[in-house]
């Protein structure tokens, strides 16, 4: 997944305006975000990001960075804002996907199995 020239355009200065290198090295921004994405879209791990990318550390590192100071909402949203506007995005329906895991009633916990079995007293002397 790649952003087109058209989104870079809306989120070039949410990026550009986030913290930069004194000395002017880094990974170009655009890369990262389309490394990012490509996390995102395929759900595959962070170390099986293909090598067309900069090194998956990197786009982790970055994505963190733009968790913490908030920019990336503000990239998810102002790209959604964009999506919507052309059309290619309905929000009307969505869905969120989740795990439920069930446990029988009466059941023991894994904590609380002892290999020994407890002594009973049954009133012997």
């Amino acid at each position: 997944m790649q952003l087109t020239d058209e989104q870079w355009g809306v989120l070039e200065s949410l990026i550009l305006a986030s913290k930069r290198r004194k000395d002017g090295k880094g990974r170009r921004r655009r890369a990262v975000l389309d490394g990012i994405l490509w996390i995102l879209w395929t759900g595959a791990p962070w170390s099986e990001l293909p090598a067309e990318y900069p090194p998956y550390q990197t786009c982790h590192r970055r994505m963190q960075e733009w968790v913490q100071t908030r920019v990336f909402m503000k990239l998810l949203k102002a790209l959604a804002e964009d999506l919507r506007e052309r059309g290619k995005i309905d929000l009307t329906e969505a869905f969120i996907d989740g795990t439920f895991a069930g446990a029988k009633k009466g059941g023991r916990s894994r904590w609380s199995y002892s290999p020994w079995p407890r002594h009973k007293d049954h009133g012997y002397c």
